[in-house]
């Protein structure tokens, strides 16, 4: 049996704060990320197995996505753990801190790292693409890593 890749594809809304940046994502700004998650493994070739046929069924695959990426960063602000915008959250709920500077970069090196542990037995992770603005994105392959 061939291996295949699977792609889906999420949009969400976050915002985020570069600290000590030199530039102007320095300050809080927003961007509408595109989110391209792509798995790969075998069809399920057992003929009793309702997803026979799948390497993973679509839904499943968008059920963890968005309940451990999505649904999580959307409408959100994004900010380091030692960010100077600290505290904020008492004005605005939604804040999610990180140890690391919150870049497209380490954004999706933080994805893959949520991701590769709760997909199904036989299906890999096999990249991630991160837009953050229309002409820029990050990919993660994990035969990189």
């Amino acid at each position: 049996m061939n291996n295949i890749r699977l792609t889906k594809v999420f949009d969400f809304e976050t915002a985020h704060a570069l600290d000590g940046y030199d530039g102007k994502c320095v300050n809080i700004h927003g961007h509408s990320y595109v989110l391209k998650v792509t798995v790969i493994g075998k069809p399920i070739s057992d003929s009793q197995n309702v997803k026979r046929g799948m390497v993973i069924d679509f839904g499943d695959l968008k059920d963890i996505v968005k309940k451990h990426i999505i649904n999580i960063y959307d409408h959100g602000l994004v900010l380091r753990e030692d960010s100077r915008f600290a505290g904020i959250e008492e004005k605005h709920q939604k804040v999610i801190y990180k140890k690391y500077q919150p870049t497209c970069e380490n954004m999706i090196i933080d994805f893959a790292e949520i991701l590769k542990p709760l997909l199904p037995h036989g299906v890999r992770l096999h990249s991630l693409y991160l837009q953050e603005t229309g002409n820029s994105y990050a990919e993660w392959f994990a035969s990189d890593n």
